[in-house]
């Protein structure tokens, strides 16, 4: 992957200030560590980081290309998927290429196509391309959201960048907070708003968007959502239909001219994709390396839940002996875990997970040591219904985000002054804008309809916020991941599955266990859902407690703005017994959102964060 970054300005000329899309491009360096390069017009300044993945040589940005009068610049960031298809489409039209890169064939796409070419595509991206006779930029970002793309205006200039760090760095931006941004982190974090870049004046390209910018006005578009329609398969062709697109889709992710590896947590989604990936790579004579996180001394303080029933060490071993893999298991230690919280605020340029943000971060630098890309099985949940929250009633029929059911309790830990912000209302009026856009059958029955309602809110919320955690932790340690079920296929084709087929055999992911059960053994393939492993040693509870209340002794922590002090000391001192319910999903419960105070507080530090409200 790389990161991008771009100005223009239409009344002035900028070729000069380069120093400031150097400055720009230069915050994005772990998104692309090995080339550089600049583009340097009258009104636009182009900047790109490049990780090298495919076409050392030829696939060298910002690229242009001339068409007669025209000429056209891309900076892009991605993976194109069905790239020798386009290209021979192309060559058939008379293109000519110059490399065997993706980058190429997305230009090309959009010189063939114009803002048609999303639709060609097949992969995860976000990219702009400038044309300079029409003084036109084009910038788009892939269906799902896999890969981030924000942008901002000021004093007459529209920027753009892979992240919110190469937009702060633009003279006269400032990181500002206003009362959304405060509803936005407080009410839904780390879920964020879609299009919202949580700063004042700074906003993020929607999943499936894309948008025109001339000197006249600047154009939004969503290309692409998921169509109802009946589905009209029996449930034998549905489950060989569903094989093909998922085993498709994680062997097309497997092209790389560097060293590509896998995820393994021993759960059916990694499992799946790592059997696939071995028998890929045996075909080629080559062996598959996985990977697994553990934390240090986690099996002998592991206690089972119903969120997280078994310890996932002995199912990497099962699925690793059963595939053939060569596996690597990486172990996090808490003070690496605590150390590493400030980094994550940085990676992300917000408050995250905590230390299920620190220990992603951790875990993919440990890999990028010996590989370049992986594959992952996120995504998989939210497309084929895998969450608590798919199969219990009062969660299906609950009309709000089920993973962000304890508002109240949120609200608790704000100061006075911020306890008047309208949190639930905030919520409801986010969940209700989502939902509008569904379109329903005539036939769906309550249940239907509301699974339909669920998938939906998951794939515009919950997995994007996965998405965004899994981006932002891997490329800040210039890990390429790469993720097989969010292919837009997959989500087009299941959208209209009905429920008792994703549900088969009564069974959480039933359709999915169905189609990867020829890939693993039995008991893999039914096993109970168990999410990503986080550590279990009180040593790490211990430690964020420490720190977090060294924060709340100096009275000049900027956090004691934003929170009623007396109550976060309280969770510090009574062992949790005030802080029961999760802040965000299965995963952020006491220790999580302890840290996830510790982050807010450096974040407010680090970036110079200034409230308004």
């Amino acid at each position: 992957m790389c990161g991008i970054a771009g100005w223009v300005n239409y009344n002035k000329n900028i070729s000069e200030k380069r120093s400031v899309i150097h400055n720009m491009t230069n915050q994005l360096v772990h998104r692309g560590p090995d080339e550089y390069g600049f583009y340097y017009k009258t009104n636009v300044l182009l900047g790109h980081r490049r990780l090298v993945v495919i076409d050392p040589d030829g696939g060298k940005q910002p690229m242009t290309k001339k068409i007669g009068e025209h000429e056209y610049t891309i900076v892009y960031n991605g993976e194109i998927y069905n790239t020798n298809e386009l290209r021979e489409k192309l060559s058939q039209k008379g293109y000519k290429f110059e490399s065997h890169c993706d980058t190429e064939v997305v230009l090309v796409s959009y010189i063939e196509w114009g803002e048609d070419c999303t639709t060609y595509l097949n992969g995860i991206f976000a990219f702009g391309i400038w044309e300079e006779k029409s003084k036109s930029l084009f910038l788009a970002r892939d269906r799902l959201g896999v890969k981030p793309l924000f942008y901002a205006y000021i004093n007459g200039s529209f920027i753009f960048g892979s992240e919110i760090k190469a937009l702060l760095e633009f003279p006269g931006l400032e990181p500002v907070i206003n009362e959304n941004g405060l509803l936005e982190l407080f009410s839904l974090g780390p879920s964020r708003v879609l299009g919202s870049g949580v700063f004042k004046n700074i906003y993020e390209l929607k999943p499936s968007e894309f948008i025109i910018l001339t000197s006249k006005n600047l154009y939004k578009h969503i290309y692409w959502k998921p169509i109802t329609s009946y589905h009209t398969e029996n449930d034998e062709d549905t489950f060989e239909h569903t094989a093909y697109l998922v085993e498709d889709s994680i062997k097309k992710q497997l092209i790389s001219d560097v060293p590509i590896c896998t995820f393994l947590s021993g759960g059916l989604d990694s499992s799946g994709i790592s059997s696939i990936a071995s028998e890929f790579f045996k075909n080629q004579s080559k062996k598959l390396t996985t990977y697994s996180i553990d934390y240090e001394d986690n099996d002998k303080f592991f206690v089972a839940s119903d969120f997280q029933p078994s310890n996932d060490n002995i199912w990497v071993k099962r699925v690793n002996e059963y595939i053939g893999s060569q596996h690597k298991k990486i172990t996090i230690n808490n003070d690496m875990l605590v150390k590493a919280l400030q980094d994550a605020v940085i990676a992300y340029d917000l408050p995250g997970m905590a230390d299920i943000d620190s220990s992603l971060m951790l875990f993919c630098g440990k890999v990028k040591n010996d590989h370049t890309v992986a594959l992952s099985g996120e995504c998989a949940d939210e497309i084929f219904g895998g969450y608590p929250w798919f199969r219990k009633q009062e969660d299906v029929y609950y009309d709000g985000f089920p993973w962000n059911r304890y508002i109240n309790e949120r609200k608790s830990f704000l100061s006075k002054e911020l306890n008047k912000l309208k949190l639930e209302e905030f919520a409801n009026t986010k969940y209700m804008d989502t939902i509008s856009d569904i379109e329903f059958l005539d036939n769906e029955t309550e249940h239907e309809k509301r699974i339909k309602k669920l998938t939906y809110i998951n794939l515009k919320w919950f997995m994007l916020t996965l998405l965004t955690r899994k981006d932002r932790m891997s490329m800040y340690k210039s890990l390429e991941v790469r993720v097989p079920y969010a292919d837009h296929r997959i989500v087009e084709y299941t959208w209209n599955i009905p429920w008792r087929i994703k549900n088969h055999n009564n069974i959480e992911k039933g359709l999915l266990r169905k189609v990867l059960s020829s890939y693993l053994p039995e008991d893999v393939t039914y096993r109970k859902k168990s999410p990503y492993p986080k550590t279990y040693n009180p040593e790490y509870s211990n430690s964020v407690k420490s720190l977090l209340k060294n924060i709340l002794d100096d009275k000049n922590s900027p956090i004691h703005n934003l929170i009623d002090t007396k109550n976060v000391y309280n969770l510090i001192n009574n062992d949790g017994e005030t802080f029961i319910t999760p802040w965000f999903g299965q995963l952020m419960k006491e220790p999580q959102f302890i840290a996830y105070l510790i982050q807010l507080n450096y974040w407010l530090e680090h970036y110079k964060i200034k409230i308004d409200y």
